[in-house]
């Protein structure tokens, strides 16, 4: 009795293994060159399979399987990864119109000028007082502001220059720092400042940054407000 054996036509293999030297070999790595070596070792184990004991289909479907999994996480990879770089493109967009305006951002740094001064304080939840601490530039105690009760989230605090005996204070830089509680329980408070936006740059590794007036360079994420 005559043996049927099963094979694939030469033309077929052509068709979907091209050798020849118009074709061009896709990137390493890339999912094209993964479909190839897939279908290269497919083909390769149909060619060599055993006459009498061909390969179960169910082992080529769950092969098919495996590949069109790995093709679509690739290709969803790929979509995130063209939606991160619009996101930032479209970050440094938004980042390049505050060059010249002033944002509130993570800092301790306080400018006094003509006699006015502002910071804020970000609580992590409310709070039945909040104390602020100004310093000069040489880290003497200017000023202790006992701002009260304040509610959770960001708040703005203006300061006059007056300091703690009643004089005003000179025009200038100084730093400060808080406290808050919440009864006896401590809150943990987070010190911000505003600054002017001098320039802005963008790299692969931190991203959009701001430069900020004595503040330094901070993150676009960073920024609470905008003035």
């Amino acid at each position: 009795m005559a043996t049927t054996i099963n094979s694939v036509s030469q033309a077929l293999l052509n068709t979907m293994n091209p050798t020849t030297a118009s074709s061009t070999a896709p990137a390493a790595g890339s999912v094209a060159a993964m479909q190839n070596q897939f279908m290269t070792m497919l083909l390769t184990q149909m060619k060599n399979q055993d006459p009498l004991n061909p390969m179960d289909n169910a082992q080529v479907t769950s092969q098919m399987a495996q590949l069109s999994t790995v093709t679509g996480i690739n290709q969803t990879n790929a979509t995130l990864n063209s939606l991160v770089s619009s996101l930032n493109s479209s970050q440094s967009l938004q980042a390049v119109s505050l060059i010249g305006k002033s944002v509130v951002v993570p800092g301790n740094a306080v400018t006094l000028a003509s006699g006015a001064g502002q910071f804020g304080a970000n609580l992590a939840s409310a709070a039945t007082n909040v104390q602020a601490v100004i310093k000069d530039a040489s880290g003497n105690v200017v000023d202790t502001m006992n701002l009260g009760a304040m509610p959770a989230g960001a708040s703005a605090v203006n300061w006059d220059g007056t300091t703690s005996s009643g004089a005003t204070a000179p025009d200038g830089q100084y730093t400060f720092a808080l406290t808050a509680v919440n009864g006896s329980a401590p809150v943990t408070a987070t010190a911000l400042t505003v600054g002017l936006v001098n320039s802005v740059s963008n790299s692969a590794t931190a991203g959009t940054q701001l430069n900020v007036a004595n503040v330094g360079m901070v993150n676009f994420s960073d920024v609470q407000q905008i003035l």
